[in-house]
């Protein structure tokens, strides 16, 4: 099998993880349940960091547009936006810091940087773009109070996502990415596909 063919299947297999990992989901906030929480992230960041940027959003995509196929769409499609759209706001930035030079530094700088850019892209995403599309019009003290929340949940959101792509990515890369078992640490080269 060729490397283009394998990167391929590699990384329709993390999607598909993706999507099943999207069906366990769970609000932290009870005043704003819709906001939930899953891991369908952690695939496309494990794919980012192993195929680069490119890979992750496509993993995201991918999970995004065939979701609403399995699973329905109870938003009309703005939960896969908004999904996306945070998703990718975390891993582009983390895994552009992390591809340019791998290293277990790096791999934290980036999901530091990512989950930093995930708070500002979901609060301006959601009042100027989500918000209006759904159709949700909220006082402005309700708002004010939305937005505390968004900070709370992105965080926590990036915070496990980072902690599991970190703890995984290290146990997945020998046999996935044919990439060293230590995360890129100095003195070692990382191979990938």
């Amino acid at each position: 099998m060729n490397k283009n063919t394998s990167k391929l299947i590699k990384i329709s297999l993390l999607s598909a993880i993706a999507i099943i990992l999207m069906y366990f989901d769970f609000p932290i906030i009870p005043a704003f349940a819709w906001l939930k929480i899953d891991l369908s992230d952690v695939p496309a960041l494990i794919g980012a960091f192993g195929f680069g940027p490119i890979a992750g959003v496509l993993i995201e995509l991918i999970k995004n547009l065939l979701i609403p196929l399995v699973k329905g769409s109870p938003t009309g499609f703005v939960g896969e936006i908004a999904n996306f759209l945070i998703g990718v706001s975390l891993i582009l930035p983390a895994s552009f810091i992390y591809y340019r030079n791998k290293s277990k530094k790096n791999a934290i700088l980036g999901m530091v940087t990512g989950g930093a850019i995930m708070e500002i892209v979901g609060i301006v995403a959601n009042v100027y773009f989500l918000l209006p599309v759904y159709g949700m019009k909220m006082p402005a003290d309700v708002l004010q109070n939305y937005i505390w929340a968004l900070l709370a949940f992105n965080g926590i959101k990036a915070l496990m996502v980072s902690v599991l792509t970190y703890a995984l990515y290290k146990r997945v890369s020998v046999s996935i990415f044919d990439a060293a078992p230590n995360f890129g640490s100095a003195g070692s080269e990382t191979k990938t596909i």
